[in-house]
């Protein structure tokens, strides 16, 4: 698979194809929508603040599916239990090792989850914390200290972490960050406007430098 991602942002935007982006529904029990329900707010703002074209509207794929092919971007957001079955497992390690990206945001409660159920991915590695200087951090707005906070929780430090293939950043998660809760709408989560501002402009710089690393 390879994914056509020449997306010149010197180019007229009419000549630039549409980028679709997916929400993971996934088993355990865990509420997957979440990442659904943010999204547009986020396409909306990053349509907004680049050149880079994408759909107005996210879509939702399985891991069990051969669709999850069509999407360069799949984001993974919840709150609970999140399980992957084996063959989930496998299809998303080619998946990510052909060209796909994966972002996962921690809406509290996800970490144990996500961290077991990546590891059935890519069994030889362990997420490794990304450097504050690490390019994702100023792909389109700069983030010099790192990934920003949304809510506080347990009030620890938010923390990005990557995993790779063949030295190409393929999963970015966000721990203690919550950015996804910034996408949302006002009348869903009061965050002030700086704080939402922070979270969809570290959104454009996940989808930024996972469409052009």
């Amino acid at each position: 698979m390879r994914f056509l991602l020449l997306l010149l942002f010197a180019a007229p935007l009419a000549a630039q194809p549409d980028v679709r982006v997916a929400a993971v529904q996934y088993e355990g029990g865990g509420d997957w929508y979440q990442a659904q329900t943010p999204l547009p707010n986020m396409l909306a703002y990053l349509r907004n603040h680049s050149l880079i074209r994408l759909a107005d509207q996210p879509e939702v794929v399985e891991l069990s599916t051969d669709r999850m092919f069509s999407f360069p971007v799949l984001v993974l957001s919840g709150h609970g239990n999140v399980v992957f079955t084996t063959d989930e497992a496998l299809r998303l390690r080619r998946y990510l090792q052909t060209g796909g990206f994966l972002f996962v945001d921690d809406d509290y409660g996800l970490d144990p989850y996500i961290r077991r159920e990546l590891a059935k991915v890519f069994p030889d590695q362990e997420l490794v914390e990304l450097a504050d200087d690490h390019p994702i951090y100023t792909s389109h707005f700069a983030f010099p200290d790192g990934p920003p906070k949304v809510h506080e929780h347990d009030g620890a430090a938010p923390r990005g972490y990557g995993l790779f293939h063949e030295g190409r950043l393929v999963v970015f998660y966000l721990h203690e960050s919550n950015i996804t809760d910034g996408w949302e709408s006002g009348d869903v989560h009061p965050n002030a406007a700086a704080v939402r501002d922070a979270a969809l402009r570290m959104g454009v710089n996940v989808l930024a430098f996972a469409l052009t690393q």
